[in-house]
């Protein structure tokens, strides 16, 4: 945990801001001081195109009184600052109170003195001088630039340092720190006769590790992956065009993620699937009232929410409503059986506890119900390896990586694309094809699923940039998977389907 975090007066603001709603009479009332550090380099060809250092700080109060919320922040973490910022929250609260109709119910949670949490990571990036974090980009950009028929490389990094205290009137005080890294690099070959190009990403996610993600090859094959992508891209820019129709597909967990984000993950959100995001990002077809009913997808779909995964993004020690990281079920048996849920939704859902959902991405906005790491389960028996998968399939697709994605406001209807397509023929990959999109409902995908891989196919991927709410806020989540085979998929041929 830094020195200078520590450093601030965290007790005394809290003291300070939970005495004046204590004195109003609030029922609950929580102070969070957060600090959130980032920092993103971009390069292009090798040359530094821009490197940006950001700093967002302040206190925040809510206060709970009569059922109604009150919210304030300030930018500075005093005590003076915390009993204004307390001040004002009440008379939000007060003012709100005679239009609320919706009182809220506050779900119990055991108290936490002295609590303190760091995610797992070795280096802290900010450690690192800019100017080593630029060598390190611009050699590999170089090593993909010195390979036959790479015209352009860009290359980006950005990496996060959030630290949070957190303290409330039950008596809870948690101090936390966590730190998360992206970086890729995409390869660009042009066709100038044709006047076309094409293009292929690195797969490593964006994941909770420090520096040492990138230092070295010892927690992603950077010196493999940038060794292999010239001739996946080569072969990707020869490629034939996808047939469309109704196809078998195995699907690499860099491609699945994304799946899963958008068709569990936002789905599963109980704010959601009662309507609290309907005019901003949706709702959800998984309505409570089908809850331990729906039946999601096969029996082969096991999809757990994860607050505890090891560098997760989604990952901490308390969420910020003081409530300790868990892990839980979302659907079992390919039935839906659970929902993301913090300490007000509880509840409204019926049960007596939240899962640890809250979370606010600034000091100065109200922490909502945020997404877990969602995650589809492996095999627990047989540890299926992603050949095992593809050998099963006569004629179909291997999708590998992520790309462009599309999905309708209650999450049902949905259209993915990916990074490379290769042909399955007689059990076996044959070459690449391209302009290809796989297209379901979100029943009719899982419920296609016929086998997941096993433990040793499952892997981490993620976005740092997950959207919601308005004011608009955003999160860092994972999702873990194994490969699996879907049968029956209908693809598309991208390049028919606009018209050209």
């Amino acid at each position: 945990m830094d020195d200078d975090f520590l450093a601030l007066p965290l007790t005394a603001a809290a003291d300070a801001a939970l005495s004046v709603a204590r004195a109003a009479g609030a029922t609950h009332a929580d102070v969070r001081v957060q600090r959130v550090r980032t920092h993103s380099l971009t390069l292009r060809d090798g040359a530094v195109q821009a490197a940006v250092d950001g700093t967002d700080s302040g206190l925040a109060v809510r206060v709970l009184l009569d059922g109604t919320w009150g919210f304030a922040s300030h930018p500075e973490p005093g005590p003076d600052g915390a009993a204004k910022a307390a001040a004002r929250a009440v008379a939000v609260a007060r003012a709100v109170r005679p239009l609320n109709r919706d009182r809220v119910q506050w779900a119990d949670e055991p108290v936490y003195p002295d609590a303190t949490w760091t995610s797992a990571y070795e280096i802290d990036p900010f450690t690192v001088p800019t100017a080593d974090k630029i060598a390190v980009l611009g050699a590999f950009s170089q090593r993909l630039l010195d390979a036959d028929g790479i015209d352009h490389v860009t290359a980006g990094l950005e990496h996060v340092k959030e630290q949070t205290f957190y303290a409330d009137l039950a008596g809870s005080s948690i101090t936390q720190q966590r730190i998360r890294v992206q970086p890729h690099l995409e390869a660009i070959t042009v066709d100038r006769r044709a006047g076309s190009f094409e293009s292929m990403r690195t797969l490593a996610p964006p994941v909770g590790r420090g520096w040492e993600y990138l230092a070295g090859d010892a927690h992603w094959d950077w010196t493999g992956e940038l060794d292999r992508l010239p001739d996946l891209l080569a072969e990707k820019s020869r490629a034939p065009s996808v047939t469309a129709g109704p196809t078998d597909l195995v699907i690499d967990p860099t491609n699945l993620w994304l799946t899963i984000h958008e068709s569990v993950g936002h789905a599963t959100e109980f704010d959601r699937a009662i309507g609290y995001e309907a005019a901003y990002a949706g709702t959800s077809f998984a309505t409570p009232d089908q809850l331990g009913t729906l039946r999601y997808g096969s029996a082969a779909m096991h999809v757990t929410a994860d607050r505890t995964t090891r560098h997760g993004l989604a990952t901490t020690g308390y969420d910020d409503d003081g409530v300790a990281a868990q892990s839980w079920d979302l659907v079992r048996d390919g039935v839906l059986v659970g929902y993301q849920l913090d300490r007000a939704f509880a509840p409204k859902l019926g049960v007596p506890r939240s899962n640890g959902c809250a979370y606010a991405d600034s000091a100065h906005h109200v922490p909502i119900q945020r997404m877990a790491n969602v995650s589809l389960q492996p095999d627990p028996v047989v540890d299926r390896s992603t050949a095992d998968l593809i050998a099963g399939v006569e004629d179909g697709l291997y999708i590998v990586g992520d790309r462009s994605w599309s999905i309708d406001m209650q999450r049902y209807n949905f259209q993915f694309t990916g990074q490379q397509f290769h042909r399955i023929r007689g059990g076996r990959l044959v070459g690449q094809v391209r302009d290809v999109a796989y297209q379901a409902s979100t029943p009719d995908f899982w419920g296609a699923l016929e086998a997941v891989g096993g433990p040793s196919t499952w892997r981490l991927g993620g976005a740092m940039n997950c959207g919601k709410a308005q004011p608009g806020q955003v999160a860092a989540v994972s999702h873990g998977c194994p490969s699996v085979l879907v049968r029956g998929i209908s693809v598309l041929n991208t390049v028919q389907e606009g018209g050209r």
